[in-house]
């Protein structure tokens, strides 16, 4: 589980796309400090498994079906990242709850300056704006942010400079594709608030027993 406070910017160092054995680099430094095979580090949003590490890289496998519904696919050796180690047990919880997988990609469609801050608009599909809400929570690349405001088709966000300074989003163009995650708790109440599916009936009753002898 993550929060969403990106730890650090990283950089892919290699970027290897396979039928059998996809994998990406990330040259980190804060993310490295106590990390152990098996661990999660969030990319992107992403939760990967770090099955290498040294010399101030880690490597994680990454499935084809990753690729496909995220933009990992769309990095190059080089590319920024931000980095995010699973939550640990009694730290606090600053952004909210983040499972690193995604539920799909939205695109950025305008950017523009208010005061201080910086607000994107990011298109998305209507299976996932349906989770999106005013002043709720959403995931984009990683980071946990609020929602300013929601319209047909799109949502925006208000970004502060700290923000801004810490991760990849003041890099981003219009027309770049960013990693989304809905809030996980929308989801499960939906799933909760459908009737179940009715059991199927048996046939058992106390007559098939009698017909058949059992008492």
């Amino acid at each position: 589980m993550f929060t969403g406070i990106i730890e650090e910017v990283g950089r892919v160092s290699r970027i290897q796309r396979s039928g059998s054995s996809s994998f990406i680099e990330i040259q980190a430094k804060k993310v490295l400090e106590d990390v152990h095979l098996g661990d999660s580090i969030a990319v992107n949003g992403v939760c990967l498994t770090v099955t290498d590490f040294g010399g101030g890289v880690f490597r994680a496998d990454v499935m084809n079906e990753t690729l496909s519904r995220s933009s990992l696919g769309s990095l190059t050796a080089g590319s920024p990242v931000n980095l995010e180690r699973a939550m640990a047990a009694g730290g606090r919880f600053g952004g909210h709850i983040v499972s690193g997988h995604i539920d799909g990609t939205g695109t950025i469609t305008n950017i523009r300056n208010d005061g201080i801050a910086v607000w994107y608009t990011v298109s998305a599909a209507p299976h996932l704006l349906r989770y999106i809400v005013e002043k709720g929570s959403i995931v984009i690349d990683g980071i946990s942010l609020t929602v300013a405001a929601v319209a047909e088709g799109s949502f925006s966000v208000s970004i502060i400079p700290h923000t801004a300074s810490q991760t990849i989003l003041s890099a981003k163009k219009v027309g770049d594709t960013v990693n989304l995650e809905n809030d996980i708790i929308g989801k499960y109440v939906e799933k909760l608030m459908k009737p179940a599916e009715a059991a199927p009936q048996s046939s058992l009753s106390m007559e098939m027993l009698a017909k058949h002898g059992f008492i």
